[in-house]
């Protein structure tokens, strides 16, 4: 049988299909909480564990992975991310039944899947600047909206499903899901995987890297990506029940939707007409404008404006992640696949970090969750600082 001949524009299309499949291994388990609750009797307190756990897990996968890696080589790992993301799913639906408590069960898939997840963090970014494309900060910003796209077709799709088939047969929904890392396990088999470091160069060791004050402010920015991203995002549903009066189902597809949706277009504009705007200008307008959407919701009187605010802050976040990716790349050549461990795992502890500040200031407050978003405005503040301070050095090299 004749094959046809697998090009880096595979490996690229691999990539945003990579993040799709994080995107699902991340957002699909919330829309079965209350299931959750009710097949299995576990109380909620311990459900939203789940999302704890999986952070947690990947947040450890982030922090190991740069030293295995690179032994393992790309290929080993990718192909280690998808066998992981796709058996953690097939779990949801056959552990929780062998176990006398079936809370094991879904941690211990939760578990499998977020080792996929966390891989999949680390991974995706760097093969994709490795390989041989014009303009990679429009590139990399457009596959970071594939997270988001693939964050509103798990939601979509998966509501859908759940309305038309009943929610009873959510495991159908689980393996159908779980197909999409199967079939991308078998592009990664043979696409080509360009090196990310020269030949004959070395990458950047830990005390280099940390010795380095560009690379400081880097790992900032990541914090302050994940942190004002998820500070709104986590919150969202509950400001569309609140803004709009509706029910929770509602409220979920509303209003995390919406952010999602308005992340990626964010990211996708960029990936397209990106190559005409300077990445510090359109770095420092969209952390402005997610500073007045933090203000729109904090201090507001009205739900509805407050929920437009979570909108836009969607749009003004788009940017960021990917952004400090690329600025990374650009900034030190040969950081290799220890500095996107780092920045991922930094990321990923502003994505954790952001809604616990909002959290524990608006308990601080009587619950008052306004008084929480409005403690988060420091992160958006925070990263125009940083992003002035690249312009400054740059303009004195």
């Amino acid at each position: 049988m004749h094959q046809t001949k697998m090009t880096f524009q595979h490996t690229i299309y691999g990539c945003y299909v990579g993040y799709i499949v994080q995107a699902i291994v991340n957002n699909f388990i919330p829309l079965l909480f209350l299931t959750f609750q009710s097949t299995y009797q576990i109380p909620l307190t311990k459900i939203t564990l789940l999302i704890t756990f999986n952070f947690v897990v990947q947040l450890l996968v982030d922090l190991i992975s740069a030293g295995f890696v690179d032994r393992i080589g790309y290929r080993g790992s990718m192909l280690l991310a998808h066998v992981f993301s796709a058996v953690g799913l097939i779990g949801l639906t056959i552990l929780p039944e062998l176990f006398s408590n079936p809370f094991y069960g879904l941690l211990l898939a939760v578990m499998v899947y977020a080792i996929g997840g966390g891989l999949l963090e680390v991974l995706v970014s760097p093969i994709m600047e490795a390989c041989p494309t014009d303009h990679k900060e429009q590139a990399m910003s457009l596959l970071h909206s594939f997270y988001c796209w693939g964050h509103v077709g798990v939601v979509l799709i998966s509501t859908i499903f759940f309305h038309f088939a009943g929610i009873s047969r959510w495991k159908i929904m689980a393996i159908l899901w779980a197909l999409i890392p199967i079939a991308n396990f078998f592009v990664f088999l043979r696409t080509p995987i360009a090196p990310l470091i020269e030949e004959g160069e070395k990458s950047m060791s830990f005390g280099q890297l940390f010795s380095n004050k560009i690379f400081w402010l880097l790992m900032l920015m990541m914090v302050c990506s994940g942190a004002s991203e998820q500070a709104v995002s986590q919150w969202a549903s509950t400001f569309a029940e609140k803004g709009l009066g509706v029910s929770k189902a509602i409220g979920d597809l509303t209003g995390p939707m919406a952010f999602a949706v308005l992340m990626g277009v964010a990211r996708a504009f960029y990936g397209v007409y990106g190559h005409k705007i300077d990445l510090d200008r359109f770095m420092i307008g969209s952390a402005a404008l997610c500073v007045l959407s933090y203000l729109m919701i904090s201090l507001s009187p009205y739900p509805v404006v407050s929920l437009i605010g979570c909108a836009i802050c969607g749009l003004s976040v788009g940017i960021m992640w990917p952004g400090s990716f690329s600025k990374a790349a650009a900034s030190l050549r040969s950081g290799g696949t220890l500095m996107f461990a780092l920045l991922a795992l930094a990321g990923d502890l502003g994505c954790s970090g952001g809604p616990t500040l909002v959290g524990m200031v608006a308990g601080h407050f009587n619950d008052r969750l306004q008084s929480g978003i409005l403690a988060g405005i420091v992160f958006p503040v925070l990263m125009i600082l940083c992003i002035l301070f690249f312009v400054s050095k740059k303009s004195k090299d």
